[in-house]
């Protein structure tokens, strides 16, 4: 799972994580796996990019790309937010890793044109580059004061939980790409 704070577990016991609760709630659901967090807080797609060797050192079957809350926080070129998400597809496409893309939607104090332009980078890359794409990572939790930190960006342990049960069948479907027979152990 390459990502930024939001796979990281920023300010959670790492036990309520997303890498972990996304691990807990697949096992249950019958799949042998483990999921390793590739996330560090703070994390742009460049960052993402720069240390994606890393990543690949762990030799991963599939992969969830988590990337560019940050970009558009930060309100960064929307354009090179998809150079650097398309290569980072590319890559582990190269090493035949399937892929999902969690997209990310721009902050609304950015106006209308940025949030038009960067929130079409995700489903863009995803349809170019042929992969598995889940819309919004933080669908039902964003602007949820229930869900979320004081900081009203990072969610809360039950709001990872509720991130985990929406992504769910869309992880299922990326497992199912990965190992279509199902013939792997972990």
């Amino acid at each position: 799972m390459l990502g930024d704070s939001l796979t990281a577990g920023y300010n959670l016991p790492q036990d309520k994580a997303f890498p972990v609760q996304l691990e807990a709630a697949l096992r249950e659901a019958g799949h042998a796996v483990t999921v390793l967090n590739a996330g560090a807080s703070g994390d742009t797609t460049a960052g993402g990019l720069a240390r994606l060797d890393w990543v690949l050192a762990e030799e991963p079957d599939a992969a969830i790309v988590a990337l560019g809350g940050n970009d558009g926080l930060r309100g960064l070129d929307p354009e090179q937010t998809r150079e650097n998400l398309t290569a980072i597809v590319r890559r582990l496409k190269s090493e035949e890793i399937q892929v999902l893309i969690a997209g990310m939607k721009a902050p609304p104090n950015l106006g209308r044109d940025y949030g038009e332009a960067f929130n079409a980078v995700f489903p863009e890359v995803a349809e170019r580059t042929a992969v598995l794409f889940y819309p919004f990572f933080l669908e039902g939790v964003a602007a949820d004061p229930a869900l979320n930190q004081a900081d009203g960006i990072h969610p809360t342990a039950e709001g990872v939980a509720v991130m985990v049960d929406n992504i769910l069948p869309k992880v299922e479907e990326l497992l199912h790409k990965a190992d279509p027979c199902g013939c792997s152990s972990d």
